[in-house]
């Protein structure tokens, strides 16, 4: 089984968004060495906790600093964007980067319906329905000369020219995306750690409802959840407390950064509020040593026939982060890949 990682660039109480950036950069350095099998980094805009609303950019200097790891978007909000647009930015990254390179689309906003506001070119017409579906079948279009001869984009050549692609992906967490994603013929990411509740009956509906496509003969599921990692279980759950809090107080309406372990505990301990509910039928994250949340996982994965789990880890001291995923690499047995050579000056 595969085992990736998708980063959301969490921000550190205490730290600065660009401290967060670096830490990114390191994680995907140290996560090629250890033989992680792709890297994606999330969108979310307008808030403390989170640094990357623009994964297209850090996409390409993730993608500059390791040699070997797949890296990609997890994912492009599309109904923000221009479908040509995003085609436009991938196919650069597909010609700096070949064959590496993942294109995650997803349906969700990123934020909050301000934000969407404000991210909209044309605000003074509401849209009437939902245009997202329009906007895939435009993106693929573009990405492979897909348009009709008829059709007025069908004369727009667009640039870089290469051969191939990026790796196109659905992202969701409900039916809708499942839908999508098998109707389209789009390999599927469930985004588990999202919403739980629908997991096992999307990826079934996927699978029995797939359509092969020119991009995909058969369905291909990656599962995304969270984890984490350490020597001990009393310790990966003292770390967990900052995402319990977090969670509480992103809840509450309080937009706030990760707090310490010590800030965590201390609120958990003075202050009551309610912890969000894992619903589903496995919990959206896995806490303890690495073996016991390997053999989890592995079991999970098992059941729904995921080929691949992509791994989200927030926690406050980024040193507890690394050395979680460093504590995953080693019990899936990852095969380590050798450093990238240094780039000289020049």
């Amino acid at each position: 089984m595969k085992l990736s990682i998708v980063d959301q660039s969490p921000v550190p109480a205490g730290h600065t968004a660009a401290e967060a950036l670096r830490n990114t950069i390191e994680l995907a350095r140290m996560a090629d060495q250890l033989g992680y099998y792709r890297y994606w980094i999330a969108e979310h805009h307008a808030t403390a906790a989170f640094a990357s609303p623009a994964p297209e950019i850090l996409i390409a200097r993730v993608a500059a600093e390791t040699s070997s790891i797949r890296v990609g978007s997890g994912g492009v909000m599309l109904p923000h964007y221009s479908p040509m647009k995003v085609v436009e930015q991938f196919k650069v990254l597909h010609a700096l980067y070949p064959g590496r390179i993942d294109l995650g689309i997803g349906r969700a906003p990123g934020g909050s319906p301000l934000d969407s506001f404000a991210l909209r070119r044309d605000r003074e017409h509401q849209p009437t329905e939902d245009d997202f579906p329009r906007q895939l079948m435009e993106l693929l279009a573009f990405l492979s000369r897909g348009f009709r001869p008829d059709h007025p984009f069908s004369r727009i050549e667009l640039s870089p020219d290469m051969p191939g692609e990026p790796e196109v992906w659905m992202l969701g967490s409900s039916m809708w995306s499942a839908a999508a994603a098998a109707q389209v013929g789009l390999p599927y990411a469930f985004a588990h750690f999202i919403d739980p509740t629908p997991t096992r009956q999307a990826i079934e509906y996927y699978r029995s409802h797939f359509r092969p496509s020119q991009r995909l003969d058969k369905p291909h599921v990656v599962l995304a959840l969270g984890a984490i990692a350490a020597d001990s279980e009393e310790e990966a759950k003292r770390l967990f407390s900052s995402v319990r809090v977090f969670g509480r107080r992103i809840r509450q309406g309080i937009r706030t950064q990760i707090p310490s372990v010590e800030e965590a505990i201390q609120e958990l301990a003075t202050k009551s509020g309610p912890d969000r509910p894992d619903n589903g039928e496995w919990p959206r994250i896995i806490i303890g040593e690495a073996n016991d949340v390997r053999d989890k996982l592995i079991d999970m994965a098992s059941v729904l026939g995921a080929e691949e789990v992509m791994i989200v880890t927030i926690t406050h001291d980024h040193q507890a982060r690394l050395h979680s995923y460093r504590l995953l690499a080693k019990a899936f047995g990852l095969t380590p890949r050798p450093a990238p050579p240094a780039i000289s000056p020049s």
